[in-house]
């Protein structure tokens, strides 16, 4: 009875590890990665589009946009210059767009931290009842990884062959409303995070992603090979 719960307890904690770890990988490309928005605005000719406007204030307009969504800012009446005139650079259909997407954001934080807080209770209760961490875990974690990380892949095969379709689809999921559907003659979001963008970043995020959760796999492999003349020795 016991392991069976060790074994239950290490596939919820596999999940929750490739939670974190996902949610991570977000954040490692959008918040940790050097010049990360900068190359992405050159590569789409960002400026182009916009009226008038340099890349560091750009840049900057960026800056206070990230610290909104991280929660550090109580709204997103950001100012800047554009077109040789000193404004407000979002709309209010952008401002009232991006409040949903702080949402998700801050409930993506909630939500790793009580992954964290299960992965601490299994690391103190394994111990606590006489188990072992290095000998009940790996298993579970490995077949628990391995279910997250194919369903993961079979996600990202699907949505690569019509991104389009999918960014829309993913939209309607997490958004109850048409905030999102911009206009670019009229709104700046749409034009310094054009489709490209996000095709590029999710491309990113999942190899950022899917390099994790095979290290995860190799090393509870090793473990589970390591542990197995153990298991041997016992049933002699």
């Amino acid at each position: 009875m016991k392991h069976m719960i060790y074994y239950i307890l290490g596939i919820i904690s596999a999940f929750c590890l490739m939670v974190i770890l996902l949610i991570t990988s977000v954040e490692g490309v959008c918040y940790w990665t050097p010049g990360y928005f900068e190359k992405q605005y050159t590569k789409y000719q960002v400026l182009d589009r916009l009226p008038e406007m340099s890349m560091n204030d750009l840049l900057q307009v960026t800056d206070e946009m990230m610290d909104y969504l991280k929660g550090k800012r109580e709204d997103l009446h950001v100012f800047t210059t554009m077109g040789g005139e000193y404004g407000e650079f979002f709309t209010e259909r952008e401002i009232a767009h991006m409040e949903d997407v702080q949402g998700l954001f801050l409930s993506a934080i909630l939500i790793r931290r009580i992954c964290l807080l299960f992965l601490l209770f299994t690391i103190i209760i394994i111990p606590a009842t006489k188990g072992n961490l290095f000998q009940t875990l790996p298993k579970p974690v490995f077949a628990g990884t391995l279910s997250f990380f194919g369903v993961a892949a079979l996600l990202g095969i699907i949505i690569s062959t019509n991104f389009s379709k999918y960014f829309v689809v993913f939209h309607h999921i997490f958004f109850d409303n048409d905030l999102w559907i911009l206009d670019p003659s009229v709104d700046m979001l749409i034009n310094i995070v054009p489709e490209g963008f996000f095709r590029d970043t999710a491309a990113r995020i999942l190899i950022t992603f899917g390099v994790s959760a095979i290290l995860v796999l190799v090393i509870s492999f090793l473990l589970m090979r390591k542990n197995k003349p153990i298991q041997k020795r016992r049933s002699l």
